[in-house]
């Protein structure tokens, strides 16, 4: 079962279906393309609202010409130790200015939580037990020293944390 968890806490009746041979998209819901797809509709409509499924060896830069028409950009995981998908964010985020939902798809670890966050996620659909469990107990795991330039400033308002403490 996959929940859809944000910030807010779990969504009912989300719209969004990521589309397969099997799956489609019924009335009342909204079609989330792969890349290839995507760019096929795109090119051949002036349609907006659209969605997309990137995986991790997709190109980002080919959003570029349709990015103000995009709604929402799922992004796979297809496994824990896969970090493609946090590059894909960054890059959606500060190079393409990209400003809607931003979903992490596929294996949604709660220890990643935190992190994808902070690289610009906004929703992530879960179906990990133990993350959806911690979640909904609203139990983040708390990481206080970042490394890496981000999307989303941390608490302190700054992005690379261990640069603005004062030595001791």
């Amino acid at each position: 079962m996959t929940k859809i968890w944000k910030e807010s806490g779990f969504v009912d009746n989300d719209p969004w279906i990521i589309e397969t041979e099997e799956l489609k998209a019924e009335d009342g819901q909204q079609a989330v393309l792969g890349l290839d797809a995507f760019i096929a509709r795109a090119e051949e409509s002036n349609d907006v609202g659209l969605g997309v499924l990137l995986a991790p060896a997709d190109d980002v830069e080919k959003l570029r010409p349709f990015i103000d028409r995009i709604a929402m950009v799922a992004v796979s995981f297809p496994a824990f130790s896969d970090g493609r998908g946090f590059s894909h964010a960054s890059l959606l985020r500060t190079r393409l200015n990209y400003q809607g939902e931003l979903r992490a798809v596929a294996d949604v670890l709660i220890d990643q939580v935190p992190l994808m966050l902070r690289t610009g996620f906004t929703s992530f659909a879960v179906t990990n037990e133990t993350a959806i469990r911690r979640l909904s107990e609203n139990r983040l795991p708390a990481i206080d020293v970042y490394y890496q330039p981000t999307a989303k400033a941390s608490a302190g308002g700054e992005t690379y944390s261990w640069r603005r403490q004062k030595a001791v």
